[in-house]
């Protein structure tokens, strides 16, 4: 067992409760990831996955390929780092517009809104997270589906509060109402991409598919 010496005998030790202090050399790896991030996002967000390459990525970053391999095993761990960050965003952005509505489909619609505009103008990005979920390894896909995990509980937590308020039924299937409200949501996104459907279309569309499965589970009282 190596030896533990005492807090007091270092006079470096951070006082309780400060944030850790970062050398020179460690400060400069989190601005380079984070410039990694920033290019990849920017990439992913205008190519979608396939196109964008390592290569670009790097140059977008300002450094070499070498520098990337340095902070990310590969392609897949950096799309899943600009996902899991991304959608952590998102979902604040849907919690915060779910906040604002009283009933379960107001919160409901106005989250799924506001996510739409959030992500429409990084399509390609929305649409490589779908296609990869299809054809990625095992490991990938149950990464990925921990990164769109706050999207979801966004979705579960409005339709609580409708049980909560019996605006739905107490036996109320939440986490299948959840994902079949999610799984709609994310299917327009076709739509968009193949059709130029607009935010409005988009809106309309989500609140039509959240009526019709909200419609067996809604309290007759």
């Amino acid at each position: 067992m190596r030896d533990i010496a005492p807090a007091s005998a270092s006079p470096s030790a951070d006082v309780e409760g400060d944030a850790p202090r970062l050398n020179r050399r460690q400060a400069a790896k989190v601005r380079t990831r984070q410039k990694v991030l920033d290019a990849a996002r920017q990439l992913f967000g205008e190519r979608g996955y396939e196109p964008a390459t390592i290569r670009d990525i790097a140059k977008g970053a300002g450094m070499s390929t070498g520098a990337v391999f340095a902070n990310f095993q590969d392609k897949a761990e950096l799309f899943e780092a600009v996902l899991s960050t991304d959608m952590v965003k998102l979902a604040e952005t849907l919690k915060a517009a779910a906040a604002a509505e009283t009933t379960v489909r107001g919160r409901l619609l106005a989250a799924l809104t506001a996510g739409y505009h959030g992500s429409l103008e990084q399509l390609p990005l929305v649409q490589a997270v779908v296609a990869r979920s299809w054809f990625q390894p095992v490991a990938d896909e149950m990464r990925s589906r921990e990164a769109v995990k706050p999207l979801v509980s966004v979705v579960t937590d409005a339709l609580q509060a409708g049980v909560a308020d019996r605006e739905l039924r107490q036996d109320a299937d939440v986490r299948l109402l959840g994902e079949m409200i999610y799984d709609a949501w994310l299917s327009n996104y076709r739509r968009a991409a193949y059709d130029n459907w607009t935010v409005q279309q988009l809106t309309a569309q989500i609140g039509k598919q959240i009526d019709v499965i909200l419609a067996g589970a809604l309290s007759r009282q």
